[in-house]
């Protein structure tokens, strides 16, 4: 109980249980409530253990197959790469404790981004802290006042986030669609004094790919950059995992590409690569650069052994490309709509949300860990069972998955055809 004391009058005892807070209100905690009670709240699962492919959850007897992870190369308890990330501990500790603009910066750092801008085949190459700082830094120093920049509406969360941090205007044009794409150049060309067409090289929820030839013809036509974020398409697509821009054969006129690390290479953090000038401009004036914490030294080291790893050793992505061809066949054999993926994301067509979270479900009661999407990270009406696969996954686990999808198919009336 809370006693309030007022200047005239006596004590009011107050139930606080029953006094709606500031935040009681939020569409977002109600759904939270709504899916807790009905026990089909999918998000949190306490992971006590994990071997990669198997994690252990806090509460379950049997450990679950992971197919609800961004570990595509599945590098995140190969030897070499987590001794390489123990000796970079033992010889520069476990942590920066400063940005890179003062004391936060290693001799490590400078080679990672060498060897990246190697590998990526651009000038010059820029490591953040995270992925999310990747975008919001570099694209808010780019996009000046003057300047503008072209959206698809698919885009990731940190590329709408970097809009509202920028200076300049922001124009979207349809997903993947190069007539409102050149629609809106033609609207927009001669209005500002720089154009950047932003878009994601690989849609992260539908594992699609960016139409990447065409928007960089349409960026020479009108006179725009390209900027082309490539979190999950770096390490996987293209000759030796360099990305979207390779696999298209266009890394040379990709003005600016960026990757993160929490995904194929394994850590934390991203890069930004392009030209020096301009990534010497980005590393000057980039806020989420210069007032944070520098790259732990084993991310860095970790970054660096996946890179030598999938350069090294071509069967990691014979045996990724290899996975997610079984289960792109078995999935449409069960009768599955998996919106055409490409790549190891292989989303499932649910529809309704709830549904979703029953599907969820299903496959956690059955032994697999895998992800429910809903709005506003798609469409309302468009829910989704996100799987992605492993270069580590082996063929008995996922025969299983499979086994299982097609039980849940049948059981939860999963539709075959996007509505």
């Amino acid at each position: 109980m809370l006693i309030l004391i007022y200047p005239m009058g006596a004590p009011m005892e107050l139930n606080m249980e029953k006094v709606p807070g500031p935040f009681s209100d939020s569409k977002n905690l109600e759904k939270a409530r709504f899916l807790k009670k009905m026990n089909l709240y999918p998000f949190f699962r306490p992971i006590e253990d994990s071997e990669g492919t198997r994690v252990a959850i806090r509460g379950k007897d049997k450990p679950q197959i992971m197919i609800g992870s961004n570990n595509y190369l599945g590098l995140t308890h190969h030897p070499a790469v987590k001794e390489a990330a123990i000796k970079a501990i033992e010889k520069y500790g476990t942590g920066c404790t400063g940005s890179r603009f003062l004391n936060g910066n290693l001799v490590i750092h400078e080679e990672l981004e060498e060897k990246l801008a190697k590998y990526l085949g651009h000038e010059m190459a820029l490591v953040f802290a995270t992925g999310m700082q990747s975008n919001l830094g570099a694209l808010s120093a780019l996009c000046g006042p003057k300047d503008c920049m072209l959206f698809d509406s698919e885009n990731h969360a940190s590329i709408v986030d970097s809009s509202r941090l920028s200076l300049g205007a922001t124009f979207k044009f349809k997903h993947n669609d190069m007539e409102s794409l050149e629609e809106q150049l033609v609207n927009n060309i001669n209005r500002f004094k720089k154009v950047f067409i932003v878009a994601d090289g690989v849609f992260s929820m539908t594992g699609e790919l960016l139409k990447l030839p065409e928007v960089v013809a349409l960026a020479q036509k009108y006179g725009a950059m390209v900027y082309v974020d490539d979190a999950h398409g770096i390490g996987v697509l293209g000759k030796e995992g360099r990305g979207t821009m390779h696999h298209f054969n266009v890394h040379d006129q990709v003005d600016f590409n960026m990757g993160t690390f929490s995904k194929s290479f394994a850590s934390i953090g991203g890069v930004i690569s392009g030209k020096k000038e301009a990534m010497e401009h980005i590393k000057h004036s980039a806020r989420s650069f210069m007032f944070s914490a520098a790259m732990s030294p084993s991310a860095v080291a970790t970054v660096s052994a996946c890179i030598d790893q999938v350069i090294n050793d071509p069967s990691i992505l014979q045996k990724l490309w290899k996975n997610v061809h079984m289960m792109r066949t078995g999935f449409a054999q069960i009768g599955l709509y998996t919106y055409n993926s490409e790549t190891p994301i292989i989303p499932i067509f649910i529809g309704d949300e709830i549904k979703a979270f029953q599907v969820t479900n299903f496959l956690y009661d059955h032994g697999i860990f895998c992800t429910p999407v809903i709005s506003p990270a798609v469409p309302k009406g468009e829910a989704l069972i996100r799987t992605s696969f492993m270069a580590t996954h082996e063929k008995e686990d996922l025969t299983y998955v499979l086994e299982i999808f097609k039980k849940a198919k049948l059981e939860l009336e999963i539709p075959g055809v996007r509505h």
